[in-house]
């Protein structure tokens, strides 16, 4: 059979849809960040249908009888949840299906705040196998999460969802569906794997599960490790047999970082622009403050005036030094307990920062953003914030960026897992954690479920401020680096 997710792979990739029904075992499993997602889903379909309290749900757990019980139940002209259809070699099961006279409406319910193409293919499916179904559908609505509301209390479903009106653009998507799911079916079908060439649908609609066996062949060095090229650029060299950066022809358009990348895979080396360097490490005013922060961004706000997606701090690591090369003062902030961490983490901040020096990060719009947020949340840092803190903040990412200090061994990306391999002997290898978005996961999860023992609790809590303290002994090595290269003769002008 084939379903409204497979019908989705079956638009990103015919080798996709054909392994996931042939030889799934090739798909690896999701790891805990994607698991992650999917249970948020699984948390957000649930809050929706209380929007209807009417409804009824159908049960899942055997295939014949949600079948039958969805046909039972249409008659009832109530709100149906999981409603279940096969059709053919078609399988569907909708959301929420909300009856209007003898007409329904699908209803579509995201996590996201706002509408993209591939909510309009799933629909576009559903909306086919209904109909083919024998159901009168009169509109579609994509149920998604309203970015206004802000938590008062109890969550209100009714407040924290808003739904769209996307019947014209699903009838846009919808031409040539029958055509299309003809051909998917022909591809399941098949005994043999369908022959595709790496592409742009490597990562859209999702990053495709397979990626790492059919990119195993690519080389190092590879045109898609230019620095911000367009993905369909990239492609077309690629496709071209252009593969490698230092293959590229002097008629191909590159821009100046990408230029000096193709320089660099030809004659090897680093490019350093010395007097850009020595200029932002002359900005810099001791004490430096090395500051790194951790978040969260839940769907569902966790605390009373906190948004959907809104960033909260629940970490920071500072290194403190008084002079270049001095010693490091090191100091740790990680929240404990199940209230807001925004007054503490805001006030501990207040507590250490000082009021003079520079305050140094890796990429500021993150920093700045996560205290500006806070400060607004907490009006009484507001003013300490805006006239103390954001004129003293210094990015040590613009070096990289900008291509003032560029290295092939980065791989096109300025991002500090990548610089500082190339600067110095720190790794990330050896922690239990290694990520952001993974610290994230731990720390919701040992502070919001209930089932976590103290023992794992305290594991998982050193874990992060190793992680952390990392981020910001990065910045010191990095900076240290930078010094040597300005007061000696390293690398290349």
């Amino acid at each position: 059979m084939l379903t409204k997710s497979n019908y989705l792979l079956g638009l990103q990739c015919p080798r996709l849809l054909w392994v996931a029904k042939n030889d799934k075992d090739r798909i690896p499993e999701p790891d805990v960040i994607a698991q992650q997602k999917f249970d948020v889903g699984s948390m957000i379909g649930e809050l929706a249908i209380k929007v209807f309290p009417d409804g009824k749900r159908i049960p899942t757990e055997d295939f014949n009888e949600t079948i039958n019980k969805t046909k039972q139940l249409l008659s009832e002209k109530v709100p149906l949840f999981e409603a279940s259809f096969k059709v053919g070699d078609l399988y569907l099961r909708a959301d929420i299906l909300f009856p209007v006279g003898d007409e329904w409406d699908i209803i579509e319910v995201k996590s996201a705040t706002k509408i993209k193409d591939i909510n309009l293919e799933d629909v576009s499916f559903q909306k086919y196998v209904c109909e083919k179904a024998g159901l009168k559908i009169r509109k579609c609505f994509l149920m998604h999460i309203n970015n206004e509301y802000v938590r008062d209390g109890e969550i209100e479903p009714s407040e924290l969802f808003v739904q769209t009106d996307i019947t014209e653009k699903v009838e846009e998507f919808s031409k040539g569906i029958e055509e299309r799911i003809e051909n998917m079916l022909k591809i399941v079908d098949s005994k043999e794997e369908p022959k595709t060439c790496i592409g742009v649908y490597c990562s859209d609609l999702y990053d495709c599960s397979l990626v790492k066996e059919c990119w195993k062949d690519v080389p190092e060095g590879n045109v898609f490790n230019f620095y911000r090229m367009r993905k369909k650029m990239c492609f077309d060299l690629y496709d071209s047999g252009i593969v490698k950066i230092d293959e590229v022809p002097d008629d191909i358009k590159l821009n100046n970082k990408q230029k000096i990348q193709r320089l660099l895979a030809e004659k090897g080396g680093e490019h350093i622009e010395k007097d850009k360097i020595k200029n932002f490490l002359k900005n810099l005013k001791y004490p430096i403050y090395y500051l790194d922060f951790e978040t969260i961004n839940p769907v569902i706000p966790k605390f009373d005036g906190m948004k959907p997606y809104q960033r909260i701090p629940f970490q920071f690591s500072l290194h403190i030094q008084e002079k270049q090369g001095g010693e490091l003062k090191h100091i740790s902030f990680l929240a404990d307990g199940v209230d807001d961490p925004r007054p503490k983490f805001m006030q501990a901040l207040k507590d250490n920062l000082g009021d003079k020096g520079s305050v140094l990060v890796y990429n500021q719009s993150f920093e700045k953003g996560v205290m500006r947020e806070s400060a607004e949340a907490i009006p009484e840092f507001q003013d300490w914030f805006e006239k103390n803190i954001e004129p003293r903040v210094k990015d040590l990412w613009d070096v990289f960026r900008n291509f003032w200090y560029y290295d092939s061994k980065q791989k096109g990306s300025a991002s500090i897992k990548y610089v500082l391999p190339v600067l110095s002997d720190l790794s990330y290898q050896d922690l239990d954690i290694k990520k952001g978005d993974f610290a994230s996961y731990e720390w919701e999860r040992i502070t919001f479920l209930e089932n976590v023992s103290d023992e794992e609790k305290k594991k998982v809590r050193d874990a992060l401020e190793r992680y952390c303290e990392m981020d910001t002994m990065a910045e010191v090595e990095i900076l240290n680096k930078l010094n040597e290269i300005i007061d000696g003769e390293n690398g290349v002008e």
